[in-house]
């Protein structure tokens, strides 16, 4: 075998092997990159109709926020805005347009005080699917609300949505950076217990709740946590 084949094998061994390489690396990139946005990757993959486009918007996002300056809350500042948060909720009954744009602006002052900037609603999105995706639809979903009731054109059980929403996102803000959502119920209960609550029943999350020998197969915690979560913000009486 002359010396220029036995060259030319070579240089098409290195060519695999570096494309062998490039393509775990890129493998590796698009399933850290799937497993941090979540729904926020599908999303925008559809919307650029390209996953390179997509990721390249992702990984830019992510470089964004590394050279924000977020932090965590402290203590006081976590308790005050609970306190805030409350008072808010405890007013939806009888002031529930107001309850709403009151929940918006905390929310955004929880962002601010976190070191996310606030002037443009695209990027604040941008910058929140970062460390907080798994709640970012549903964010979206209440500042569609909040527009539609600034023109007065929600009704009072969407704006009851809206306050549903926007605690997803003010509950996970009050976390850490890349810190995910804690589920507020972590235990399982009978089918009976969801299948037709009360609006009114109090919030019950820490509680554990006995499973009788007979009884239906459990719910989700996800499914438990939603109605939970529906039950704290009440409907207004007609």
């Amino acid at each position: 075998m002359s010396s220029g084949i036995v060259a030319v094998i070579i240089v098409i061994a290195l060519i695999v092997v570096v494309a062998l390489g490039t393509g775990i690396l890129y493998d590796s990139r698009r399933r850290r990159l799937r497993q941090r946005f979540g729904p926020e990757y599908d999303r925008l993959v559809g919307e650029r109709d390209s996953r390179l486009k997509a990721e390249a918007e992702l990984a830019a996002r992510e470089k964004r926020v590394r050279g924000l300056d977020i932090r965590p809350l402290n203590p006081a500042a976590q308790a005050r805005y609970t306190n805030e948060w409350s008072s808010i909720q405890e007013r939806f009954v009888d002031e529930p347009a107001q309850s709403v744009g009151d929940a918006q602006r905390l929310v955004m002052a929880v962002m601010s005080d976190r070191g996310y900037p606030t002037e443009r609603d695209e990027q604040v999105i941008a910058d929140l699917s970062v460390d907080h995706a798994n709640t970012l639809d549903q964010y979206r979903s209440a500042t569609t609300i909040s527009q539609r009731a600034a023109e007065g054109a929600a009704s009072t059980e969407d704006l009851r949505q809206a306050m549903i929403h926007y605690r997803a996102l003010f509950r996970d803000l009050l976390g850490t950076p890349g810190e995910p959502e804690t589920p507020a119920h972590t235990a399982t209960v009978p089918a009976q217990r969801a299948s037709a609550p009360e609006m009114s029943e109090p919030d019950t999350a820490g509680q554990q709740v006995a499973e009788p020998q007979d009884a239906e197969p459990a719910v989700t915690t996800r499914e438990v946590r939603e109605e939970d979560e529906a039950a704290e913000v009440p409907p207004r009486p007609s």
